[in-house]
């Protein structure tokens, strides 16, 4: 059955005007962000570029903020954590590898095609392994809120231990997939 609502309860400051004569959710449904319009304007972070392209001054989001994130070859961002917020890193092209900890003690890879998630609250710093490629990545946080806070004071240790991560739901699977590596 259909709904006879309009949901104009749901239409944010954010979304385009519509006139009498649009239909319902013409201007205030769906929202495409073309890759040239990333907009720069967000907390950065030393080392590495931030564009949003969903939040909610762009398009409404109210609970979630996505974008890109390039670390130039060989680079690497200060350590740094995003508040109460949960972070997703997608890993379009190159290799991430992330610190993370009081003192950036525990480190792991990430290529094309791999997810990162950062719990909040959690020291890290991304890294470009790479030494002669960009590391792009898409970004979404559960909030639109653009939080990084810097963290300059963090002395990272000097060999931080590698962590390879176990899935808990499937575990068995993993220790089945280590004994054929």
């Amino acid at each position: 059955m259909a709904d006879s609502h309009t949901h104009d309860d749901a239409m944010t400051p954010a979304t385009a005007p519509s006139t009498s004569s649009d239909p319902p959710w013409k201007h205030n449904g769906v929202a495409v962000v073309p890759a040239n319009s990333l907009d720069s304007n967000t907390a950065q972070t030393p080392g590495m570029s931030r564009a949003a392209a969903i939040n909610f001054a762009r398009v409404g989001a109210q609970k979630l903020w996505a974008g890109t994130v390039t670390i130039h070859a060989n680079a690497k961002t200060g350590a740094h954590h995003h508040g109460h917020l949960e972070s997703i890193i997608y890993v379009l092209k190159g290799k991430a590898r992330m610190r993370w900890g009081e003192r950036l003690e525990f480190t792991a890879e990430a290529g094309p095609g791999d997810f990162i998630y950062v719990p909040p609250y959690v020291p890290h710093q991304e890294i470009n392994a790479m030494e002669d490629e960009a590391l792009e990545c898409v970004l979404v946080r559960s909030d639109g809120e653009a939080i990084a806070v810097n963290l300059p004071d963090v002395e990272p240790v000097e060999k931080p231990e590698n962590v390879h991560w176990v899935d808990p739901t499937h575990a068995n699977l993993s220790e089945t997939h280590e004994h054929l590596a």
